[in-house]
């Protein structure tokens, strides 16, 4: 049978065996084969797994281990839930939600996962659970707070002529817009569906007007703004607005700036009303601030400093120092839940002699607007070909279907390219691209020049 060490004396060198029984068995149970989970109910309990205390013969104190994967993956891409002596783990909706959505598995859609639990004694797994089998479907949580205001002008990004800045519903309010804008100097407006149609200025007298807050006036005078990054908040219905500095972004010894910046900057994401950022770090220390400033700040939640940062967690105001990890990490920084996510990121980029570096790269990198969705503006090219791959590396990349080579790109049309597939030839100008990964056999992309 088995043999456990349970304790020993330094002094005598003595050391205390007892026999496991060799016939315990850990029994687990799930407490529903066929699990939907709803969004309303992201707070409430939706699965529990259950077992019986092992009779090991003896008076043990063993702890437990809950382990997810989807079906097929044979525990390689396990979720490690621990319970500590319980006898139990509840997931609540939110928490279960996240672990079949990090699986990759479809919102809607119905996906085969395993569960299993280990017994530990020790640092020794010393029984494992038969392998249950459960029928989950994820909810999508994503909220959608787009609308179709935009803020336009000469200090806008895309000039008077747009495409707009968008803005977005402000969580907790009915009528209220946003738009998160780095600006420079000029004049804006707001406008509907990047139309003249519906547009809203200034009720002031001066054009433009200087004013950063006041009333709005249907086709009203433009509004004067100096370089910076702004909040813009409007309101439609009351005809009113402010402007003021706002900008959310990372600082401390881990950053390329160091404790005293300019911080690394953050980018809200109205789709899911988070800000987000791809950055870079050393091992140290880091956290995160308003306006490059420390009024307004946010860190660990414990006593000990620097806490390492964990994939996800709470944030606290004025909290502890976060301890990172050299590499490259997509952060997502949820002010309203007070939570982020900390993630290693690989990016997708543009390669080939068609542009700067060349085939040997470093590659012209992507933005992530959604998983497995990728977006690059305004890239300036030569007439040359070209390709797309993951991390500097050929070890995935995409190119064009078919035979002819290279296979010139029709602008504004989407394409279905392929795995490996060959070079895209473009002409010299400025282009942007779009990269849809979300079906790995069947990769579109769309190329459009300017």
């Amino acid at each position: 049978g088995f043999a456990l060490v349970l304790a020993w004396s330094s002094c005598r060198k003595e050391e205390t065996i007892v026999n496991i029984n060799p016939n315990a068995v850990l029994t687990a149970s799930i407490s529903a084969p066929n699990v939907v989970l709803l969004k309303d109910n992201k707070d409430k309990d939706a699965f529990t797994v259950s077992w019986t205390a092992p009779d090991f013969g003896f008076a043990a104190a063993p702890s437990y281990t809950v382990y997810l994967d989807k079906k097929g993956n044979n525990f390689a891409k396990q979720k490690a839930v621990g319970a500590g002596s319980a006898l139990k783990r509840t997931f609540k909706t939110s928490e279960l939600n996240d672990i079949i959505k990090g699986f990759g598995l479809v919102s809607g859609t119905a996906g085969d996962l395993e569960v299993k639990v280990e017994c530990l004694l020790g640092a020794a797994t010393v029984l494992t659970s038969t392998v249950s089998s459960l029928k989950a479907t994820a909810y999508d949580d994503v909220v959608n707070l787009t609308t179709t205001w935009g803020v336009v002008g000469s200090a806008t990004a895309n000039g008077w002529d747009g495409p707009d800045q968008p803005a977005f519903k402000l969580n907790g309010t009915t009528d209220t817009l946003v738009a998160f804008v780095t600006l420079t100097d000029g004049a804006i407006k707001f406008r509907e569906n990047n139309k003249w149609d519906s547009n809203l200025g200034s009720a002031g007298a001066t054009n433009p007007d200087p004013a950063q807050t006041g009333a709005l006036l249907a086709s009203g005078k433009d509004i004067a703004v100096k370089k910076g990054t702004y909040r813009v908040l409007f309101n439609p219905t009351k005809l009113t607005y402010k402007i003021e500095p706002y900008s959310w972004g990372v600082v401390g010894e881990a950053t390329a700036n160091g404790w005293n910046g300019p911080d690394q900057p953050l980018a809200y994401d109205g789709a899911t009303g988070t800000w987000k950022g791809v950055v870079s770090f050393i091992d140290g220390p880091m956290k995160f601030r308003l306006n490059n400033a420390w009024d307004e700040n946010f860190g660990a939640e414990g006593t000990v400093e620097p806490l390492p940062i964990a994939a996800a967690g709470k944030l606290v105001a004025g909290g502890k120092n976060f301890g990172v990890k050299k590499g490259l990490y997509l952060i997502t920084l949820d002010l309203n839940a007070k939570t982020y996510t900390f993630v290693p990121f690989v990016p997708w980029g543009l390669v080939g002699d068609a542009t700067p570096n060349g085939w040997n790269g470093p590659d012209i990198k992507f933005t992530e607007v959604s998983p497995k969705k990728w977006v690059l503006n305004n890239v300036v090219l030569i007439t040359n070909s070209i390709k797309f791959r993951e991390n500097d590396a050929w070890t995935n990349n995409v190119g064009a279907t078919g035979t002819v080579e290279p296979l010139p790109a029709v602008s504004g049309a989407t394409t279905v390219g392929a795995a490996g597939g060959k070079n895209i030839g473009v002409t010299a100008g400025t282009w942007s691209f779009e990269l849809d990964l979300t079906d790995a056999a069947n990769p579109k992309y769309k190329a459009t020049k300017k």
